[in-house]
């Protein structure tokens, strides 16, 4: 599987992308969680091989774009994305997108469906913010263990490897530990014995909060869209990340357009990164690329 980076011209600097599949198959990109990196991808990408283009990002304020300045927010990532997307010359991608990602792919399709081909959206999209009218959701225990890793110092890069191998969501899973070992190493910064996460804090909250007052931006879609869906939450608890009702009327919304799909055994991180997962997620933007590829002899722009 290739890493080669490619970097972007967006506001206030550069941003990090890596061609994970570089097949002759229609343009993905893909859009990592809230404090994630483009090595969220690493499975998927293998599963995919050489049936598409895949490049990943590394979101404003994150991994290789750690150092790019606010403002954050979803219509931010999106402006970054689209600048992406005329960089390399890709007029309509497939948008794939875990967790906030979703949330960013969902905004960018909603408002640019003659730039998107369709939309995979793994565990996000949907409307998860507080009833109109009751108390905000505090960031510090929706995201909880999270946002407290970004406080963390470790004092090796094995030390950080072993924290997340002895994660609630990550213990015991069908993680592949190659897979891991890229998950952690692309997000640490910094010189031993004070090494930590690459992702700003900053950029977490407020990209958190914008998250809890966007609504659903899945519900706007009008391209064809499929929402793959964990039965476990974001430490494995047996809560989903996005409700099963909601999941259900999404779907119902638009039947010709849209699908949900729960993949059993797998939770918030494991449906990214996790075998079962992985294979769910790359069907899913297999499906979908095929069947919203053009007519012969009208591909897709190629970079």
């Amino acid at each position: 599987m290739s890493t080669t980076r490619r970097d972007f011209e967006v506001r206030g600097g550069r941003l990090a992308g890596y061609q994970l599949c570089d097949g002759d198959g229609p343009p993905v990109l893909a859009v990592p969680g809230i404090t994630s990196t483009s090595r969220n991808w690493v499975a998927v990408a293998r599963r995919l091989g050489d049936q598409v283009r895949l490049v990943a990002l590394d979101l404003r304020g994150r991994g290789a774009s750690a150092e790019l300045p606010p403002p954050f927010g979803l219509d931010s990532h999106v402006e970054d994305l689209l600048a992406v997307m005329d960089s390399l010359g890709w007029e309509r991608v497939v948008l794939l997108g875990h967790s906030m990602g979703a949330y960013i792919v969902s905004r960018l399709g909603a408002r640019h469906p003659d730039r998107t081909a369709a939309v995979a959206l793994v565990d996000g999209g949907l409307d998860v913010g507080p009833p109109p009218g009751s108390e905000p959701v505090d960031l510090d225990v929706a995201l909880g263990p999270a946002l407290a890793r970004l406080r963390m110092r470790f004092p090796s890069r094995s030390a950080y490897l072993e924290w997340w191998r002895q994660h609630p969501a990550i213990a015991g899973q069908d993680i592949a530990d190659p897979d891991l070992e890229a998950y952690a190493s692309h997000d640490l910064v910094g010189i031993e014995p004070e090494l930590r996460s690459s992702v700003s804090e900053a950029a977490v909250r407020a990209d958190g909060a914008d998250i809890m007052t966007a609504g659903g931006p899945a519900d706007e879609l009008t391209v064809p869209a499929k929402l793959l869906v964990a039965p476990r939450g974001l430490l494995d608890e047996p809560r989903p990340f996005q409700p099963p009702e909601l999941v259900r009327r999404w779907a119902a919304g638009s039947p010709d357009q849209r699908e949900a799909i729960e993949v059993p055994d797998t939770n918030h991180y494991t449906l990214a990164l996790g075998a079962r997962g992985a294979a769910a997620v790359a069907d899913a933007v297999l499906g979908l690329a095929a069947d919203t590829s053009p007519p012969a002899g009208q591909p897709l722009a190629r970079d």
